[in-house]
C-alpha cells in the first residue's frame, strides 16, 4: 500500500506540472492574441469574437469527448490533445514569422481560425484532465487536490500574461509565441511520466446518445451540482472584465502591452495569495454560504475595477476578483469530485466543461458586445450588477446549495 500511494503522489505531481506548463503557455496565448486583435482592429467587439470563435468549437465537441473520457484511455486523450495545442503555438509562431505578410491582407481572420482549432483541443482535454485527476487522488483529499490545482492554474495565470506582456513589448511577438510552443513540448514531457489508470467499468451495452443524456439527466437532477455550475456560469457570463482588459490598458489607463500583462495578471495574484490560505483552511464548513457570498464579493470588485481611473486600484480590483473567484472554484470542483459517479466522470465533466466554456468564452463576446452597446465602463458595472442579481436569484433557488457543508463529506 505504500508503494501505490507513493506512485500516486508522484503521477500526481507530474500531472500537475505538464498542467502549469500547459496553462502559463495557455495564459500567455489568450494576452497576446488579444493585444494583436486590438492592435489589429481597434474594435471592441473583435475581442468578443475571440471567445465566439474558441466556444462554438468547444460546446460542439464537449458532449461527445465526455463519452470518449469514458471509453478511451484518459492519459492518451491528455497526451494528443497537448501535442495538438503545440502545433497549433507553432502555427501562431508561422503567421507572425513566414506568413506575416498573409496576416497583414487577411486580418484577423487567421487569428479567430486557429483560435477556432484550440476550442476543439480544449474540448476534448477538459473531462480527460477532470476524470483523470479524481484518479490520481484519494477521495478524502479531493478539496486539498482542488486547492493545488487551483493554485497551479492561477500561478500560470500570474506568470503568463506577465511574461508574455514583456516579451511582447520586448523581443516581439515571435520569440513569444516560440516560447509557448516550448512550454507545450515540456507539458507533453511530463505527461510520460504519469502512470496509465484503468477505466471504470461500463455498459458495454448502452449507445452513445443514452449515455449522454443520462449524463444531462444526472446534472439537471442534482440540485447542488446544478446550482453551482449555473451560478459561475452566469456571474462570469456576466461579471467578467477580461476580455475588455486591452480597451482598459489603453483608454482608461494609458498603459501599453506591459500594462495589459500586469492588469491580465492581477486577478492570479489574488487567487494565488487565497489558494495558498486554502491549502491549510479549505472552505468546506458552511460551503454553500461561502460560495455565494464569494460570488457576490467578485462582483462587486468588477464594480470596483469598472469605476477605477488608477491603475494600482484598478489591479487591486482584478485581485479581489481572482481571490473570490478562486473560493468558488475550489468549493465547485470539491462539489463535482464529492458527487460524481465514478462511471460518469467524463460526461459531467463535459456538461461542467460547458457551463464553464460557456462563462468564459461566450463572457468575452457578451462583453464586447455590451461595451459597443453600453460604452466600455458602463457595460462592465452593468457586468457586475447582474453578477449580484444571479447570487440573489440562485440563493432562493437552491436551497440546498446554500445550506451546504462539506466537512463530512468522504
Amino acid at each position: 500500500m505504500k508503494n501505490q500511494y507513493v506512485l500516486r503522489i508522484s503521477d500526481f505531481r507530474n500531472f500537475i506540472l505538464s498542467r502549469l506548463c500547459a496553462a502559463i503557455a495557455f495564459n500567455m496565448l489568450n494576452t497576446i492574441v488579444g493585444w494583436q486583435v486590438y492592435e489589429l482592429t481597434k474594435d471592441y467587439f473583435s475581442l468578443g469574437k475571440i471567445g465566439l470563435s474558441v466556444i462554438i468549437p468547444f460546446t460542439i465537441v464537449s458532449l461527445f469527448s465526455g463519452y470518449v473520457a469514458e471509453v478511451v484511455d484518459r492519459r492518451r486523450i491528455i497526451r494528443i490533445c497537448v501535442a495538438a495545442l503545440a502545433l497549433c503555438m507553432l502555427g501562431f509562431y508561422l503567421l507572425n514569422t513566414v506568413y506575416i505578410d498573409v496576416l497583414k491582407t487577411q486580418g484577423v481572420g487567421l487569428i479567430y481560425a486557429l483560435m477556432f482549432c484550440t476550442g476543439i483541443i480544449r474540448g476534448f482535454l477538459s473531462p480527460a484532465q477532470s476524470a483523470f485527476i479524481a484518479q490520481l487522488t484519494p477521495r478524502e483529499h479531493y478539496a486539498q487536490a482542488s486547492t493545488w490545482s487551483t493554485i497551479v492554474w492561477h500561478t500560470s495565470a500570474v506568470g503568463g500574461p506577465a511574461v508574455a506582456g514583456l516579451m511582447y513589448a520586448w523581443v516581439g511577438a515571435p520569440a513569444t509565441y516560440l516560447t509557448m510552443f516550448l512550454l507545450e513540448i515540456i507539458s507533453f514531457s511530463f505527461l510520460f511520466f504519469v502512470e496509465k489508470k484503468p477505466l471504470p467499468s461500463i455498459n458495454q451495452g448502452e449507445s452513445i446518445g443514452k449515455r449522454l443524456s443520462e449524463g444531462l439527466k444526472f446534472v439537471f437532477g442534482h440540485q447542488i451540482i446544478l446550482g453551482s455550475i449555473t451560478l459561475d456560469m452566469f456571474s462570469v457570463l456576466f461579471g467578467g472584465a477580461v476580455a475588455m482588459l486591452p480597451a482598459f490598458a489603453d483608454e482608461v489607463l494609458n498603459q501599453g502591452p506591459q500594462g495589459l500583462g500586469f492588469l491580465r495578471a492581477a486577478p492570479a495574484v489574488g487567487a494565488l495569495l487565497m489558494g495558498f490560505y486554502m491549502t491549510q483552511h479549505p472552505p468546506v464548513v458552511n460551503a454553500g454560504k461561502k460560495l455565494l457570498w464569494t460570488v457576490a464579493g467578485f462582483g462587486l470588485c468588477t464594480i470596483v475595477f469598472a469605476l477605477s481611473n488608477n491603475f494600482y486600484l484598478s489591479m487591486l480590483a482584478l485581485a479581489g476578483t481572482g481571490a473570490f473567484d478562486n473560493v468558488s472554484m475550489v468549493i465547485r470542483g470539491t462539489i463535482m469530485q464529492l458527487y460524481t459517479p465514478d462511471d460518469m466522470r467524463g460526461r459531467v465533466s463535459a456538461v461542467n466543461g460547458i457551463f464553464i466554456g460557456t462563462s468564459n468564452e461566450l463572457g468575452e463576446f457578451e462583453s464586447g458586445l455590451a461595451a459597443r452597446l453600453m460604452r466600455l465602463v458602463p457595460s462592465v458595472i452593468f457586468g457586475g450588477c447582474m453578477t449580484l442579481v444571479t447570487v440573489g436569484l440562485t440563493a432562493r433557488l437552491a436551497p440546498k446549495l446554500r445550506n451546504l457543508s462539506l466537512e463530512n463529506e468522504k
